[in-house]
């Protein structure tokens, strides 16, 4: 299977196309976005210069079940999965930030507590905490949503006064987050795993704010396995987790972290393929169903033809 790094599809009544790290999102007429979730990888936003065969449709095809999985929260863009790899939706007014909630201590958050700080976000984080411990509650530390380079973290209090987002909007997008962030933990324990943190990313539509983008896939978030979680914390072992952090953790320790001057390590057939299967391993374990790959021949002509299919319609 050949990667799908790009695509550049002309669909009637485009207005605008726009690439992000993972995705290009064609804009359709004034009320759609076509979205494509290509084989592109990112780690600490900066996108690799290689791609993830079959990452996209992971991607994509967990998106949508979570998606589907919440709608009675709030809405959503979603309006149909039309190519295992494409899905076409309401386009939003996006809110300026991402709303981070974490439910341990993990990743960033611990890199920064292991520093000496003790307040994230303007959060205040308690003391004697140890790597992977659990806090006593969610906590949410929003990020600038940047246009390009590294997204910067920002608390509520800065949000509100900077204007980015009225204090009405922003305590219901709290309350969004919390909301979904239980149910994405409810499912997740269901499957055996713990939802360790995610990103929410919310937009406003006829006045009423939808979810946005895509949620609980391990490009957004963060799980560990539940069998052993308590035992090697105890330990102060490593977590076994399904995430995007393992690609993380190799950059690292082949002396990149996405500062200047720092080069991407090589990334062999071998790494790829190995990034590949950790991806199919997240699918099924994240959704309890066998992945199923999609027909590998032309590819961007089974894109572009589904989501011609839709329009039409």
């Amino acid at each position: 299977m050949k990667a799908i790094r790009s695509t550049d599809f002309h669909f009637p009544g485009q207005k605008a196309k726009y690439t992000g790290k993972v995705r290009d999102v064609y804009s359709i007429g004034d009320d759609y976005l076509v979205m494509v979730a290509t084989d592109r990888i990112s780690a600490f936003d900066v996108v690799l210069p290689e791609g993830i065969p079959y990452k996209g449709q992971v991607l994509n095809q967990i998106a949508a079940k979570f998606l589907d999985a919440t709608t009675d929260i709030l809405p959503n863009w979603k309006i149909a999965e039309v190519d295992p790899m494409a899905t076409i939706g309401w386009r939003c007014e996006p809110f300026k930030v991402e709303m981070v909630i974490r439910g341990y201590l993990t990743g960033h958050a611990w890199r920064e507590y292991k520093s000496g700080k003790r307040s994230l976000c303007g959060v205040t984080l308690p003391e004697g905490m140890v790597e992977n411990q659990r806090f006593p509650e969610p906590i949410i530390t929003p990020t600038t949503k940047a246009a390009e380079g590294h997204d910067e973290d920002i608390s509520k209090e800065e949000i509100i006064a900077q204007g980015i987002v009225s204090r009405e909007d922003y305590e219901q997008l709290e309350k969004y987050t919390r909301a979904l962030f239980a149910r994405g933990t409810e499912i997740a324990a269901g499957k055996g795993l713990i939802l360790v943190d995610t990103k929410y990313e919310f937009g406003k539509r006829d006045g009423k704010i939808i979810l946005m983008d895509e949620i609980h896939t391990p490009d957004s978030s963060r799980y560990f396995y539940a069998e052993g979680y308590e035992e090697r914390l105890s330990k102060g072992e490593h977590q076994k987790q399904l995430s995007k952090e393992f690609v993380r953790e190799w950059l690292m320790a082949n002396g990149f972290q996405g500062k200047e001057g720092q080069k991407v390590p090589e990334m062999t057939p071998a790494v790829v393929s190995g990034i590949t299967e950790r991806y199919i391993e997240l699918y099924e374990h994240i959704t309890g169903e066998k992945f199923v790959p999609a027909p590998e021949a032309d590819v961007t002509g089974r894109i572009e033809k589904n989501i011609l299919d839709f329009l039409k319609k």
